[in-house]
């Protein structure tokens, strides 16, 4: 198992590839496993590598509470894809493991249900987004491609479409569903601007709770 070289285009290419299907590296949430492939990379992956950039940007929000994400640190060969060994230069073991081993992000919605004895009430939204390109000559197949990348547990995307703003320049209009105690639309908007070699900016069109 491994990335390759996370250091050169190729091992981040693959590390795209291994990312266009998952939000994280293992699991649903942000766990150490994201740490030691983080700290492997080092810099943001170039845009035309969306789904890794969009996972880096992701991680990097994570930054002052690493040391408290759940998982045991493990050599960097003992992620990625099967088949693919990891070259990375100085790809050392991580020897930090959480004290308890505790799940942080699990444990307040199981405290939540078992006090209240029966299902808790998931509250949803349904946003319509406004994402808008630089100018006229954007890719807007390439731009719509990063936004749908973003994944994370409470989201799902809709439909979208084209919408001309002016001077021959369209705006990306593009629906999603979230869990409203998951995704806000800040996260949204800092994810969707991550790609700022295609966005320059995302607006809220509507809101609505379901």
């Amino acid at each position: 198992m491994g990335f390759g070289d996370l250091k050169s285009s190729s091992g981040l290419k693959v590390l795209n590839d291994f990312l266009s299907d998952r939000s994280y590296i293992e699991g649903f949430v942000p766990s150490q496993a994201d740490v030691v492939v983080f700290d492997a990379v080092t810099t943001p992956p170039p845009a035309d590598l969306c789904h890794a950039l969009r996972w880096f940007r992701h991680i990097q929000s994570y930054q002052n509470q690493k040391n408290s994400l759940p998982g045991v640190c493990k050599p960097l060969g003992q992620y990625g894809p099967a088949g693919v060994a990891d070259t990375t230069s100085s790809s050392a073991p991580a020897a930090a493991e959480d004290d308890d081993d505790f799940d942080l992000f699990g444990s307040d919605e199981e405290v939540r249900v078992e006090s209240d004895g029966k299902p808790a009430v998931i509250a949803k939204s349904s946003i319509l987004l406004d994402v808008k390109p630089w100018d006229d000559e954007t890719d807007m197949v390439k731009l719509e491609e990063c936004v749908r990348s973003i994944q994370m547990d409470g989201l799902v995307w809709g439909q979208s479409k084209l919408v001309p703003v002016g001077y021959g320049i369209k705006k990306l209009q593009i629906g999603c569903v979230v869990e409203d105690d998951k995704v806000g639309t800040d996260v949204l908007e800092e994810q969707i601007t991550a790609f700022e070699d295609y966005v320059q900016s995302m607006d809220v069109a509507a809101f609505n709770k379901i």
